[in-house]
């Protein structure tokens, strides 16, 4: 790939938030040999491919919230995919619902054999490990998705942050990605469009000063540390007490992360996060279920399907239940006269 070779690209959604997939990656993070991990890490290093993320990112075309992946080779031969998620400020180590869109893709075009009817795993590794999308077939068509994230736990309680809106107290869980949860009531915010600006601002505050407190340090593996978004919550009803003596939880949540974007879906990793805090309140445990909701509405429906340790930390086993949907191809080009190559963002 070179910087004016036409890009092919399949787009989808998930809840409302874009993944743009690139089956043909950049050369330098497609080459065997290396882990999905150390991919990443090569493409935050490479000028080319951060160049390449960028046209596909910026204006005029993508947008400020525009996010995707290149397809890479697995780890090894029992994933059926690997992927380098990307978006506006960089590479991320983990994506849910980019995790769901690739599921779904994968079975919707043929490229992982599915029944007409069942289930099929999709096995993907990505840069915070080995994840599978569980995809539900009915009449040949595509249902669902179900996305067995990494194990998730609380990373530190109770963490004090000052913000222009005062003092908040969050929550720090790893989901794949490490997140700082908070109620945006504490800051005298709702989850509700209106309020996004002000979502963002604070999330991005938030961010920051955990990140220059290194407040989210990964116990092992460096390139997993650091915040990378606030998730602000929000209940949407009282818990309800199902007759198999399951709960089910009501919340919605803004997610702001990396350099300010605000998540559309309700956040694969992300509720992975969510589900920690709450099983680690005793707020849910293995059977109940979170309906959690988006900033625009879309929904996802996460489970703890069990429970383990991670580096001697307790941790759960998140599954969570999402649609993608097909957006659209796209054969974008270049035209090295463009005074505005790779592209800008406005907000």
């Amino acid at each position: 790939m070179t910087r004016t070779q036409p890009i092919e690209t399949i787009d989808w959604h998930t809840g409302g938030e874009p993944f743009r997939i690139v089956v043909d990656g950049p050369a330098e993070v497609t080459g065997e040999g290396l882990t999905v991990a150390e991919r990443r890490v090569v493409a935050t290093r490479s000028e080319d491919v951060q160049w390449v993320r960028a046209l596909l990112c910026r204006e005029p075309r993508g947008h400020a919230g525009m996010y995707g992946g290149f397809l890479v080779p697995p780890d090894d031969a029992d994933a059926h995919l690997g992927v380098l998620f990307w978006h506006n400020d960089g590479f991320s180590t983990a994506c849910g619902h980019g995790t769901i869109a690739l599921g779904t893709w994968a079975v919707a075009s043929g490229r992982v054999p599915a029944p007409a009817d069942g289930l099929t795993d999709v096995v993907i590794d990505v840069p915070s490990g080995r994840v599978t999308a569980s995809v539900r077939t009915r009449n040949g068509q595509v249902q669902d998705a179900t996305f067995t994230n990494v194990p998730a736990y609380v990373h530190a309680h109770g963490v004090d942050v000052r913000t222009s809106l005062g003092k908040v107290t969050v929550d720090i869980a790893f989901g794949g990605a490490m997140y700082a949860v908070v109620p945006a009531a504490s800051v005298g915010l709702r989850v509700r469009p209106q309020d996004v600006t002000e979502l963002t601002a604070v999330g991005r505050e938030i961010r920051d000063a955990l990140n220059a407190a290194r407040a989210a340090e990964h116990p092992l593996d460096p390139r997993l540390s650091g915040i990378y978004g606030t998730i602000l919550t929000e209940e949407t009803g009282p818990t309800e007490l199902r007759a198999d003596g399951s709960r089910l939880v009501r919340q919605r949540n803004a997610t702001v992360f990396a350099d300010g974007q605000v998540d559309r879906s309700p956040c694969g990793s992300g509720t992975s996060a969510r589900v920690a805090v709450l099983a680690g309140a005793g707020q849910m445990r293995p059977g109940d279920e979170l309906r959690h909701e988006s900033v625009v509405g879309s929904v996802f429906h996460a489970r703890v399907t069990g429970q383990t340790a991670v580096h001697g930390i307790p941790a759960v086993v998140t599954a969570v239940t999402g649609t993608a949907h097909a957006v659209g191809t796209c054969r974008f080009v270049v035209d090295p006269r463009d005074a505005l190559l790779p592209g800008f963002v406005l907000r």
